[in-house]
């Protein structure tokens, strides 16, 4: 007998429209394969829908801040049902770009610098740590968004207008800006999968980039690289997963310029829409959207 699945999706951060996409589409591919499948909200009736439901496994199809960042799945702990992807913790520090940056620089994974910056700084004293540690252009982010969610390149004249559009986060972080390629790469458990360049027809792989079909992001798999330097891409990846205590499918974000990669982020729970890497990438090494779904539905009782 197939599982009863139920899915996580909408939520209350600013990947809504997102979550609600890989929610559908998870549940549509699900329910076509004869599981049972009930999609809720993560909010009061949640508990409720878990009591009645009664699912075997839980797919977690939340994106950003509450669905990612280890808040729902300190309290998916309390049902004592299985979860996709990574549990508390691991969710938890990959949110939080500062601390995992800390930790990639400390496990000497590349990664580019970085400065933070609250804003009861004055906007000349970052110029001047600006111009001495990262220089312009810089990439100006929120410490805990996904999905590239309201991440600017900036360069010295429209720093100030660049804070003030993020000031609602109250600290927000400055980043180094490394050119060169842009190549995903997905890990699933213990394995390796594969890797994706991306050639996005706007300044950076954005959030438009990333989710409207207009904008035309070229995919490119298999990565044109040596298979010494694909070797290296990978095992970095991997390094990343295990060091954070990932489990599940994770995909991590890197720069490549001038023979080195640069890891930006690792995404405890990447995208799984019509335009998401890791499906692309699986789909690549042979395993297609129901049998990635279902691995995933599997790992999810193999919690360390």
């Amino acid at each position: 007998m197939k599982k009863k699945v139920l899915i996580l999706s909408g939520g209350i951060s600013k990947e809504r429209l997102i979550s609600l996409d890989t929610g559908q589409q998870v549940a549509k591919e699900l329910t076509r394969n004869g599981y049972k499948v009930k999609i809720s909200e993560p909010d009061n009736n949640l508990e409720k829908n878990i009591k009645t439901f009664k699912p075997s496994v839980i797919f977690n199809a939340l994106h950003g801040q509450f669905g990612e960042d280890g808040y729902i799945q300190s309290i998916l702990e309390r049902f004592k049902i299985p979860y996709t992807h990574s549990g508390v913790i691991a969710s938890s520090i990959a949110m939080d770009k500062e601390i995992s940056k800390k930790i990639f620089i400390k496990h000497k994974i590349k990664t580019p610098k970085f400065i933070t910056y609250s804003y009861e700084e004055k906007i000349s004293d970052l110029i001047k740590q600006i111009t001495k540690k990262l220089k312009f252009p810089v990439v100006v982010k929120p410490l805990n968004e996904g999905s590239s969610v309201n991440v600017y390149i900036s360069e010295k004249s429209n720093l100030k207008n660049i804070l003030y559009k993020l000031k609602s986060y109250k600290k927000v972080m400055i980043e180094q800006f490394i050119a060169g390629r842009e190549i995903q790469v997905a890990i699933m458990g213990e394995r390796k999968l594969g890797a994706i360049e991306l050639k996005p027809k706007r300044k950076f792989y954005d959030y438009q980039a990333k989710y409207d079909s207009k904008a035309k992001t070229k995919h490119i798999i298999p990565v044109d690289l040596t298979q010494f330097k694909f070797n290296q891409l990978m095992n970095i990846a991997f390094k990343a997963h295990k060091i954070i205590g990932c489990r599940g499918v994770t995909r991590s974000d890197f720069k490549y310029f001038n023979g080195d990669f640069y890891l930006l982020e690792i995404n405890t729970q990447p995208g799984m829409t019509k335009l998401s890497l890791v499906p692309e990438i699986a789909l690549y090494k042979g395993i297609n959207f129901i049998k990635l779904i279902e691995w995933m539905l599997k790992n999810a009782s193999k919690k360390k």
